[in-house]
């Protein structure tokens, strides 16, 4: 049976209100993108959510107490508080540098997470 949700796509700027048509995790019809990438999206969105993390790990012996780290690629959606309290739980050493791997393939994710800048 066909059912209709409303998606926000947020793949670029625009913010399009995506109407999608789908039968399950298949997309029927979208309707309400201005560009290519909203039907790509609604797919992605109903088989398989994923969004950039960025927090913040603590650090021993920083000038600071925190570091700002950010997921390598999206993560997936359903996860993120999993992959959140896995963070909290991680004291990293300084000296770090930017983009320096913090957590290696993160939740067995394939998905590194790195340092957003460096920290003496």
């Amino acid at each position: 049976m066909e059912q209709t949700d409303t998606l926000i796509c947020i793949t670029c700027p625009m913010g399009c209100a995506l109407a999608v048509t789908h039968e399950g995790q298949t997309v029927v019809r979208v309707t309400g993108n201005h560009c290519n990438r909203g039907p790509r999206y609604a797919q992605a969105e109903l088989t398989d959510p994923r969004r950039m993390v960025a927090t913040t790990v603590k650090v021993r012996g920083g000038s600071k107490p925190l570091l700002p780290v950010y997921t390598a690629a999206p993560f997936p959606k359903g996860r993120i508080f999993e992959l959140l309290d896995a963070l909290r739980r991680l004291e990293v050493d300084a000296p770090v540098r930017a983009d320096q791997v913090i957590l290696a393939n993160a939740l067995g994710s394939g998905i590194d997470v790195l340092a957003s800048r460096d920290m003496a």
